[in-house]
């Protein structure tokens, strides 16, 4: 298997882009790129089994609605509620809500946070892979699946306090990452990983697209499916790193 994992940004810098092989003796990073344009992501997803994008791939329909519905300078036709539990069913999807549920961290909210113009750019990627002729379910039952490696990692049971921001704390983080995941190999690119925290998340993103491809995420459910089809939904690990490899 091969799986792909994408850190998205607003532009291709700060967007990086992870490969990694899977055989029966390992689980090995073939590429890891920095600077990434959409073009080298399109082209890998022609070759890889799953492909985690670390990224809201849609928007929450109530604000979706509401944005429609402002559009209408008098507002004579809508009743806007304006407050707090309003304004909340506006910022978080569905998927979001199930994350805060399962992990206890609200995500970044799409639609009121910093997250925005690159959801713009992630729009403008899942156009390009649908017209290559990739087909894109939102849900993450094609071959795109929307991944969150922070709360991957923590669901592994990982420490992630700051190692977004501290190359030491990667470098810790990373070597308890490859002292319980043995199969592993990070060859040349593991100072990357270090040095780069889009690298890194990368890489974390690949693994959650093989979790995904295994079936060891939750998916939504009979009355979340719809929503998430519409909105994203965050493939979130279930069970040990382990049983990435057995």
């Amino acid at each position: 298997m091969l799986t792909a994992g994408v850190d998205l940004a607003a532009e291709p810098k700060g967007t990086a882009l992870a490969l990694v092989d899977w055989t029966s003796d390992s689980a090995r990073v073939i590429d890891l790129q920095l600077g990434v344009t959409d073009e080298p992501i399109v082209e890998m997803a022609s070759q890889v089994d799953k492909l985690g994008v670390d990224c809201a791939l849609g928007w929450p329909r109530e604000f979706v609605n509401f944005v429609s519905q402002q559009s209408d300078a008098t507002l004579s036709q809508h009743n806007f509620d304006g407050g707090m539990a309003w304004r909340r069913s506006l910022a978080y999807r569905e998927t979001d809500r199930h994350v805060r549920e399962v992990t206890g961290r609200w995500p970044l909210s799409v639609s009121t946070d910093r997250l925005g113009l690159t959801a713009m750019r992630c729009a403008g990627l899942l156009s390009r892979l649908s017209a290559s002729g990739v087909e894109i379910d939102r849900s993450g039952s094609g071959l795109v699946t929307e991944v969150y490696p922070g709360a991957s990692l923590r669901l592994w049971g990982f420490n992630t306090s700051g190692y977004r921001t501290s190359q030491d704390l990667r470098a810790t983080l990373l070597n308890s990452l490859t002292a319980q995941a043995t199969w592993l190999e990070l060859g040349e690119y593991e100072e990357l990983m270090i040095s780069s925290c889009d690298a890194f998340d990368a890489v974390i993103a690949s693994l959650a697209a093989r979790a995904s491809a295994l079936g060891r995420t939750l998916p939504p459910n009979e009355d979340q499916v719809s929503t998430a089809r519409v909105e994203g939904w965050v493939a979130l690990p279930v069970g040990p790193l382990s049983t990435l490899h057995e």
